[in-house]
């Protein structure tokens, strides 16, 4: 069967699933090849065969579209699924998503911009930066117990901690001082410094500080200090509620009591600085290069986003997420927001980096299995 027969059929299919129900899993055996590149030599670099059958038979269950960048001593990219299953386009390669808590990663850049300028002091607190922000509850919160997860704060408020819950909220706005004010009113849940305890609370925390400390908003300073200088000209955030995505995009589907429903539509207000950001595949490799080769938050403050802190078990720096895969050593974040998931990731040294988008149907559940098809292939060798 062509090829244009084949996608139309997918489509077909696909629309009935997001009209009527659940879909069944060989409706999408028939999905057209991913555009791709390739660069790598034989012997060395990403296992290109690994990220081509990743991407290959896009849409399926698990997601209806993937944009991939892999670069270093061996590049590759990837381009599969529909931009929209109920007219069938295929996947833009320059498509905007919502690139979740990735987002940390400009926030905490910002936060040690500042420390480096002198304006904040890393063994600062809350308590003096954000006076009346915190009770006589909790002891003195650091800006690096902040920026590590080891603040003790608790979760804040939330439209729903599952999509399926936070769906029917979806144009509902949550305000960063009301999330604060919720998580306050908990009390602490354990002495500052003395576990990881990875959230949004913290960042959400550190957004305040920024405006706080800079007489500006989290936004615009993001604009100013990391998206121009590194010519991230698709990166932004959402003025205020808006629930939309500006600019060419692929859409966001997730399994909702069975049915494929279209996430894409969502007002974030509530993630502010831990996760609001919109950006491309081209724009975060320009922020994971520029952030590893110093360009972007100047030593010795950069080293804190690759130190963990000395308590059990930290997995986290400032920003940053420590992992190993195959073997190597990799910094990176993840993020994921109804309909799409994120990764930025790469060796320390750059000889292999990779960003992704995937419009995962469960970007906020298994993000593990996830990472295994679409970001280990590039680590594989």
């Amino acid at each position: 069967m062509p090829r244009t027969g084949r996608s139309a059929l997918l489509a077909a299919a696909l629309v009935t699933a997001v009209a009527a129900g659940p879909l069944a899993a060989p409706a999408f055996a028939a999905a057209s090849e991913p555009a791709r590149t390739s660069t790598a030599p034989a012997t060395a670099g990403p296992d290109t065969e690994a990220l081509a059958a990743a991407v290959a038979g896009l849409p399926d269950h698990d997601a209806t579209a993937a944009l991939l960048r892999v670069g270093g001593d061996g590049t590759w990219r990837g381009t599969a699924g529909m931009r929209d299953v109920r007219t069938g386009a295929p996947a833009l390669e320059n498509a905007r998503f919502r690139a979740g808590s990735v987002t940390k990663v400009v926030t905490a850049s910002i936060v040690l911009q500042l420390a480096a300028e002198g304006r904040i002091d890393l063994d600062g607190t809350v308590q003096r930066y954000l006076p009346g922000l915190l009770t006589e509850d909790f002891a003195p919160v650091t800006v690096r117990q902040l920026l590590n997860y080891i603040s003790g704060l608790r979760p804040g408020a939330s439209l729903g901690d599952t999509v399926e819950e936070g769906y029917p909220h979806r144009f509902e706005t949550l305000t960063p001082r009301q999330v604060v004010a919720d998580a306050v009113a908990q009390g602490p849940a354990y002495a500052p410094g003395t576990r990881q305890t990875y959230g949004n609370i913290h960042y959400t925390v550190l957004g305040m500080l920024i405006e706080k400390v800079t007489g500006d908003s989290y936004a615009h300073q993001a604009e100013l200090r990391i998206f121009r200088p590194l010519g991230m000209r698709h990166s932004s955030f959402p003025a205020g509620a808006d629930p939309r995505i500006h600019g060419p995009h692929n859409r966001g589907y997730d399994w909702i009591d069975g049915k494929l429903v279209d996430v894409t539509d969502w007002n974030m207000s509530d993630r502010f600085a831990a996760g609001d950001l919109i950006s491309t595949t081209a724009d975060l490799e320009r922020l994971l290069v520029g952030l590893f080769r110093g360009r972007v938050v100047p030593e010795p403050e950069l080293r804190e986003m690759f130190t963990l802190p000395d308590v059990p078990g930290a997995r986290y720096g400032a920003g940053l997420e420590r992992f190993e895969v195959n073997g190597k050593v990799i910094w990176g974040k993840t993020g994921s927001r109804p309909g799409y998931a994120t990764v930025i990731a790469a060796t320390p040294d750059l000889s292999r980096t990779l960003v992704y988008s995937v419009n995962s149907t469960d970007a906020k559940g298994d993000g593990l299995a996830v990472a295994q098809r679409f970001a280990f292939p590039a680590f594989n060798r």
